[in-house]
């Protein structure tokens, strides 16, 4: 959900999804919204949380705070438009505020003008988000940190805190699309797609296929935007985590919302 000035607050939106048995709590990202664009991706039409929804990292810092046991994430973080530095430091902070619970999706952003915006052409969008995140990387890793590519160049970084989860934060890497497991394979640790008409082949596929070298195991997989009705077709599919994502909304309705998915998830929820 995007947390919005109007809707619940992150953190009792978080505590009361931990008392249901809810698993995690994942926030979308964008810095901003063009007021208009004339390309592809026209932002007329789009919910108004997308111009209003607030900072992802800073919801989820008040969400851990509320909480003791749920997940937290991004779904996913536009690191495109994003300084890394500043990034790593936020996702590492976040993983120590909640005792090791960050789980970083990130996404190479989809509005162009909105790219450009933050310096980025959106030719080079999944250039970015690979150095930038690999970069992220060598930062909660190493105690002195360097990174040298063609969009991201440091000498020599020292960067405090340390991500709590060893080596770092769970990387879901967004997409759907034929280079995807390239992706998930070279620089992230999960994959996240979006629910689309053929996903739930792609997923499977990816789950039977795709491994990392010198490993059997499969690579878990995050549904984004999956339907209430539909959960077990995902988890026959291979689906390890399905979220859910509905409008912002007051905290009456959340409830309702929250505890009518309880009692329709069953005993799901405890698995």
């Amino acid at each position: 959900m995007f947390p919005t000035a109007g809707s619940i607050r992150p953190g009792a939106l978080a505590a009361l999804l931990e008392e249901r048995g809810f698993e995690s709590l994942f926030f979308p990202d964008h810095t901003h919204i063009p007021a208009h664009t004339p390309e592809v991706f026209d932002v007329a039409g789009l919910p108004d949380e997308f111009r209003n929804g607030m900072d992802c990292f800073v919801a989820l810092a008040a969400a851990a705070q509320t909480t003791e046991a749920l997940q937290l994430g991004t779904a996913v973080a536009l690191v495109t438009e994003r300084e890394p530095l500043v990034t790593a430091k936020a996702v590492a902070t976040l993983d120590v505020l909640s005792e090791g619970r960050m789980n970083f999706g990130v996404g190479p952003g989809w509005i162009f003008q909105e790219l450009r915006h933050h310096g980025v052409d959106p030719r080079d969008r999944w250039a970015v988000m690979r150095e930038r995140v690999l970069a992220m990387r060598e930062v909660w890793t190493e105690d002195v940190a360097s990174y040298h590519g063609k969009f991201v160049d440091f000498e020599a970084v020292t960067s405090w805190p340390k991500p709590v989860r060893h080596p770092h934060p769970p990387i879901l890497v967004a997409g759907n699309g034929p280079r995807v497991a390239e992706r998930v394979v070279a620089y992230g640790d999960e994959w996240i797609p979006m629910l689309r008409p053929g996903v739930l082949e792609e997923i499977d596929r990816f789950r039977r296929t795709v491994r990392r070298p010198g490993s059997d195991e499969p690579i878990p997989v995050t549904l984004f935007g999956g339907r209430l009705e539909d959960v077990d077709e995902y988890a026959r599919a291979g689906v390890d985590r399905c979220l859910f994502w509905p409008r912002p909304m007051d905290a009456a309705a959340a409830r309702r919302l929250i505890d009518h998915t309880a009692l329709a998830l069953g005993d799901r929820l405890a698995s």
